[in-house]
């Protein structure tokens, strides 16, 4: 264990079966991250409610979940987030396959590279104020289609107001890459159906998207939300029957410069408030999941849209030229009513 003296918080190294994981937790606020070494996925962030402890995190449940991923919960999403279309893009004048050879249905490429590969541990520390872990790969190296080098390293904090991650992608290519990070947690907070629990998504406009779920050529990816009410969570509301998995952008920051996605449940007073400091936000009510489906809520925060490579409005935002370093700050924060 990491930690000096009868210090609030704690970080240690554990395991989960035969999967090694760190532990980072604040013992004065009874709260608990679990993250494991393997795709970096958060495993669990246990917050106090009535007497007891609730897990906010709708991670793997063990060491066999973890390899397998399903779902891709709590996935890190690099150097790119959601779907390529076709497995195909173009950059700097460059057609790229992701997916050489194959045909048909099985062409599809989503998440990025780093979901299998584990991370290194850079760092484990923790002190009055805050129990952290550094984490890294090189793993994005001339991947198929991908012929750049990237340098992956993450922060995970725990703090008084919740977790912040922080991602940094440093281009050690020669050349410029495109490149960007998202975040695919799923949450929890409550036991029941989510159709009882309030969303707000602070969000103008919706992105719509084809059966495909990829964004629709041009202008017509960009939907007013005054024009699709059935998907308008401005305003915090229950999520009912609503389904979905669709991307919202032109969202609006607090005056601290924090985009906050609101989840809560009515119940218990429990809210979290999902943070990013720009880019999209990425709701999926997890109908499709073979396990819990409807009792968590995906809330991505992600720096540029799904598909992005392939869209002329994102290429500035994707582009990192080499030798640069591009940061993402994203967090949830514990909120209670």
């Amino acid at each position: 264990m990491v930690a000096p003296g009868n210090a609030r918080y704690a970080a240690e190294r554990a395991s989960m079966g035969d999967q090694p994981i760190v532990v980072l937790t604040d013992r004065e606020g009874r709260r608990c991250l679990r993250i494991a070494r393997h795709g970096a996925a958060l495993l669990g962030f246990e917050v106090p409610l009535r007497g007891g402890e609730r897990d906010l995190a709708a991670g793997y449940l063990d060491a066999a979940e973890i390899v397998a991923r399903p779902g891709s919960r709590f996935a890190i999403m690099a150097p790119f987030a959601g779907r390529i279309a076709d497995a195909r893009y173009r950059f700097d004048g460059q057609m790229q396959d992701l997916q050489p050879g194959v045909t048909g249905a099985e062409r599809a490429s989503r998440h990025g590279f780093v979901r299998g590969v584990d991370f290194q541990i850079d760092a484990l520390d923790a002190d009055s104020s805050r129990a952290q872990v550094v984490l890294s790969t090189r793993a994005i190296r001339a991947q198929p289609g991908y012929p750049h080098a990237i340098d992956l390293e993450l922060i995970f904090s725990l703090h008084a107001s919740g977790l912040t991650l922080e991602a940094r992608m440093r281009n050690l290519g020669a050349s410029a890459a495109p490149c960007f990070f998202g975040w695919h947690p799923y949450f929890r907070v409550a036991d029941a159906l989510l159709d009882e629990w309030q969303l707000q998504i602070p969000a103008q406009t919706l992105i719509r998207t084809g059966a495909d779920l990829i964004a629709l050529p041009g202008a017509a990816a960009y939907v007013p939300l005054d024009a699709a009410p059935a998907l308008d969570f401005r305003e915090a509301r229950r999520i009912g029957d609503s389904i979905l998995d669709q991307g919202y952008t032109d969202l609006a920051s607090d005056a601290d410069g924090r985009i906050r996605t609101r989840l809560r449940d009515p119940s218990s007073g429990l809210g979290i408030a999902v943070w990013q400091e720009r880019g999209v936000m990425h709701a999926f009510t997890a109908d499709t999941v073979s396990r819990d489906a409807r009792r968590s809520i995906a809330l991505e925060p992600m720096e540029c849209m799904a598909d992005a490579f392939n869209r002329p409005e994102c290429a500035a935002a994707i582009r990192l030229e080499a030798g640069a370093e591009r940061r993402f700050r994203c967090g949830v924060e514990v909120e209670y009513t």
